[in-house]
């Protein structure tokens, strides 16, 4: 379907393109989120927020990007925003901790991307720890170019940033990864 028609169709309420609009992107946003989030619970709970989000401001969408570029904008910032508030809770956890008997111990849940192949799951799971200690703004340019293929420019509309920033992110994480997972392909070999 045409992105103006859709819009259109969105805008008056039609039940029918919310649902097309949501079986043509559900598997992008999810995957996004998850390469974000690194994990599924937490990614297939943005996915939903995503939708409703959508559903509830295609009134104000004003179509000054591409209709794909603020789906994605929204699951990128819903994803940052769970890990901000994850961060503030294991602090807050961290600071009770010390009034109460509760072990402060924090889930670790191993983690893997479906678009994996299965005998890359060891080297993948490595590959997202390292994605996952990348500053947001690198994690995020990095996980849309090399996850989900989306070109620069597009990464530059999402990220609102130029495309030579976009490329600048791109360079540093894939220099911070260089770094983070030196020792890792050491003992690979």
């Amino acid at each position: 379907m045409e992105e103006i028609l859709l819009i259109s169709q969105l805008k008056n309420g039609d039940r029918t393109a919310f649902r097309e609009l949501v079986e043509l992107f559900k598997d992008k946003v999810y995957n996004t989120s998850l390469g974000i989030l690194q994990n599924t619970s937490d990614a297939e709970d943005i996915t939903q927020e995503v939708f409703i989000e959508v559903f509830l401001s295609i009134a104000d969408f004003k179509g000054n990007s591409a209709l794909n570029t603020w789906i994605y904008r929204i699951a990128i910032n819903k994803s940052l925003e769970l890990i901000r508030k994850n961060k503030r809770k294991k602090r807050f956890s961290f600071i009770t901790s010390f009034f109460s008997d509760a072990d402060p111990a924090i889930e670790q849940q191993d983690f893997e991307h479906p678009g994996v192949l299965i005998e890359n799951k060891e080297r993948s799971g490595v590959l997202f720890k390292a994605i996952d200690k990348l500053p947001e703004n690198q994690k995020t340019a990095f996980i849309l170019s090399k996850v989900e293929c989306i070109p620069n420019k597009e990464i530059a509309d999402i990220m609102k940033v130029s495309v030579s920033s976009v490329e600048s992110l791109l360079h540093r994480a894939k220099s911070n990864l260089k770094i983070l997972l030196g020792n890792f392909y050491k003992n690979y070999k």
